[in-house]
Protein backbone atom coordinates (compact mmCIF):
# COMPACT_ATOMS: atom_id res chain seq x y z
CA UNK A 1 0.00 0.00 0.00
CA UNK A 2 3.21 2.32 0.90
CA UNK A 3 4.25 1.76 -2.66
CA UNK A 4 1.14 2.93 -4.44
CA UNK A 5 0.92 5.54 -2.38
CA UNK A 6 4.04 6.76 -3.27
CA UNK A 7 3.54 6.47 -6.73
CA UNK A 8 0.43 8.45 -6.39
CA UNK A 9 1.78 11.08 -4.77
CA UNK A 10 3.32 13.07 -7.51
CA UNK A 11 0.37 12.46 -9.87
CA UNK A 12 -1.75 14.23 -7.28
CA UNK A 13 1.17 17.10 -6.89
CA UNK A 14 1.10 17.44 -10.41
CA UNK A 15 -3.08 17.27 -11.23
CA UNK A 16 -3.57 19.43 -8.43
CA UNK A 17 -0.90 21.99 -9.92
CA UNK A 18 -2.28 22.50 -12.67
CA UNK A 19 -5.18 24.91 -12.13
CA UNK A 20 -2.97 26.97 -10.40
CA UNK A 21 -0.74 27.86 -13.19
CA UNK A 22 -3.48 27.95 -15.87
CA UNK A 23 -5.98 30.36 -14.47
CA UNK A 24 -9.13 31.08 -16.27
CA UNK A 25 -7.84 34.04 -18.76
CA UNK A 26 -10.24 36.31 -20.27
CA UNK A 27 -10.39 39.73 -20.86
CA UNK A 28 -11.53 42.65 -18.34
CA UNK A 29 -14.14 44.84 -20.39
CA UNK A 30 -13.66 45.58 -23.89
CA UNK A 31 -10.15 46.64 -25.31
CA UNK A 32 -10.30 50.07 -25.73
CA UNK A 33 -9.20 50.67 -29.43
CA UNK A 34 -8.20 54.37 -31.02
CA UNK A 35 -6.93 55.10 -34.51
CA UNK A 36 -4.44 57.86 -36.01
CA UNK A 37 -3.65 58.01 -39.64
CA UNK A 38 -2.50 54.80 -40.15
CA UNK A 39 -1.52 53.53 -36.72
CA UNK A 40 -4.24 51.43 -34.44
CA UNK A 41 -3.43 51.00 -30.80
CA UNK A 42 -5.05 48.80 -28.50
CA UNK A 43 -5.29 49.19 -24.57
CA UNK A 44 -6.66 46.02 -22.44
CA UNK A 45 -6.46 44.04 -19.50
CA UNK A 46 -6.51 40.34 -19.15
CA UNK A 47 -7.12 38.54 -15.65
CA UNK A 48 -7.81 35.20 -14.33
CA UNK A 49 -4.21 34.61 -16.05
CA UNK A 50 -3.22 32.39 -12.59
CA UNK A 51 0.85 31.86 -11.82
CA UNK A 52 2.05 33.06 -15.55
CA UNK A 53 5.46 35.15 -15.64
CA UNK A 54 3.84 36.83 -19.03
CA UNK A 55 1.88 36.19 -22.00
CA UNK A 56 2.76 36.62 -25.74
CA UNK A 57 -0.17 39.17 -27.40
CA UNK A 58 -0.71 39.98 -31.16
CA UNK A 59 -2.42 42.64 -32.66
CA UNK A 60 -2.88 41.92 -36.39
CA UNK A 61 -5.39 42.99 -39.14
CA UNK A 62 -5.57 44.41 -42.58
CA UNK A 63 -5.10 48.61 -44.04
CA UNK A 64 -6.67 49.61 -46.63
CA UNK A 65 -5.50 52.99 -48.08
CA UNK A 66 -9.10 54.36 -49.14
CA UNK A 67 -9.88 57.02 -51.82
CA UNK A 68 -12.11 59.85 -50.47
CA UNK A 69 -14.70 58.66 -52.42
CA UNK A 70 -14.73 55.87 -50.33
CA UNK A 71 -14.12 53.50 -52.91
CA UNK A 72 -12.56 49.92 -52.53
CA UNK A 73 -8.93 49.66 -52.67
CA UNK A 74 -7.11 47.25 -55.20
CA UNK A 75 -4.74 44.93 -54.05
CA UNK A 76 -1.90 46.17 -53.86
CA UNK A 77 -3.71 49.19 -51.53
CA UNK A 78 -3.83 46.64 -48.81
CA UNK A 79 -1.51 45.42 -46.26
CA UNK A 80 -1.60 43.17 -43.44
CA UNK A 81 0.04 43.77 -40.15
CA UNK A 82 0.94 42.06 -37.06
CA UNK A 83 2.48 43.66 -34.15
CA UNK A 84 3.69 41.06 -30.80
CA UNK A 85 4.95 41.85 -27.30
CA UNK A 86 5.41 40.02 -24.39
CA UNK A 87 3.73 41.15 -21.67
CA UNK A 88 4.39 40.61 -17.86
CA UNK A 89 1.70 39.35 -15.33
CA UNK A 90 1.24 40.31 -12.25
CA UNK A 91 -0.97 38.73 -9.48
CA UNK A 92 -2.77 36.89 -12.22
CA UNK A 93 -3.11 39.61 -14.35
CA UNK A 94 -1.83 42.20 -16.95
CA UNK A 95 -2.77 45.79 -18.05
CA UNK A 96 -0.93 46.68 -21.57
CA UNK A 97 -1.13 48.63 -24.52
CA UNK A 98 -0.20 47.74 -28.39
CA UNK A 99 0.62 49.75 -31.69
CA UNK A 100 1.13 48.52 -34.76
CA UNK A 101 1.58 50.98 -37.87
CA UNK A 102 0.15 49.91 -41.62
CA UNK A 103 2.82 50.33 -43.87
CA UNK A 104 2.45 51.12 -47.60
CA UNK A 105 4.21 51.31 -50.75
CA UNK A 106 3.86 53.68 -52.53
CA UNK A 107 2.73 55.46 -49.15
CA UNK A 108 -0.82 56.10 -48.43
CA UNK A 109 -1.00 60.13 -48.69
CA UNK A 110 -3.53 62.40 -48.45
CA UNK A 111 -6.41 62.95 -49.48
CA UNK A 112 -6.45 58.86 -49.10
CA UNK A 113 -6.89 57.54 -45.52
CA UNK A 114 -6.22 54.21 -43.91
CA UNK A 115 -8.93 52.20 -42.88
CA UNK A 116 -8.66 49.07 -40.76
CA UNK A 117 -10.47 46.16 -40.91
CA UNK A 118 -10.73 42.72 -39.20
CA UNK A 119 -8.36 43.55 -36.39
CA UNK A 120 -8.10 40.89 -33.58
CA UNK A 121 -5.83 41.00 -30.07
CA UNK A 122 -4.91 37.31 -29.47
CA UNK A 123 -3.12 35.94 -26.39
CA UNK A 124 -1.29 33.41 -27.74
CA UNK A 125 -0.36 32.08 -24.75
CA UNK A 126 -3.59 31.89 -22.94
CA UNK A 127 -5.38 30.90 -26.38
CA UNK A 128 -7.93 33.89 -26.17
CA UNK A 129 -9.13 36.09 -28.61
CA UNK A 130 -10.96 39.57 -28.93
CA UNK A 131 -12.24 41.34 -32.28
CA UNK A 132 -11.32 45.08 -31.83
CA UNK A 133 -12.61 46.34 -35.29
CA UNK A 134 -14.47 44.34 -37.59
Amino acid sequence: MKRILFLLAPLAAVAFAAPALAGSAHFVGAPLVTVSGATVTVSAKEAGLGDLAQVHVVLSGTASCVNGGGNNPQAVNKTSFAQAAAEPVQNGHTDYTLSATAAFQPPCAPPMTVEFSGVTLTDTTSGISEPVLP
